[in-house]
């Protein structure tokens, strides 16, 4: 159920800048930079909350897929990662080319 929500997240979330706000963050080079960015700094954090030796953090199994790659993270936190970081990107990028032709 976590990854489905998570790809549903993902996915809402590419629609919604794609539909609703428009943009254009997907086509810019900057948005994948920081993505690659994000991930750069999630990897490790998540790798250490999640580590099946001592998890700080704990998926129910009946909500988790079990597939976690790299550092036994959850693949779907990578999913929710990409859908707030997209989001949030649109909406700024949105509000502010409104506010500056307000």
């Amino acid at each position: 159920m976590y990854s489905l929500w998570a790809l549903v997240a993902a996915a809402a979330s590419i629609a919604i800048e794609l539909v609703a706000v428009r943009s254009g963050v997907l086509r810019r080079p900057a948005f994948w930079v920081t993505i690659a960015i994000t991930w750069a700094f999630q990897v490790p954090v998540d790798g250490w909350l999640t580590k099946l030796s001592a998890p700080i953090v704990i998926y129910h199994r009946a909500h988790f897929d079990g597939v976690r790659f790299p550092w036994d993270i959850p693949l779907p936190d990578f999913a929710y990662g990409f859908a707030l970081v997209t989001l949030v990107l649109s909406l700024w990028v949105r509000l502010g080319r409104t506010e500056r032709s307000a």
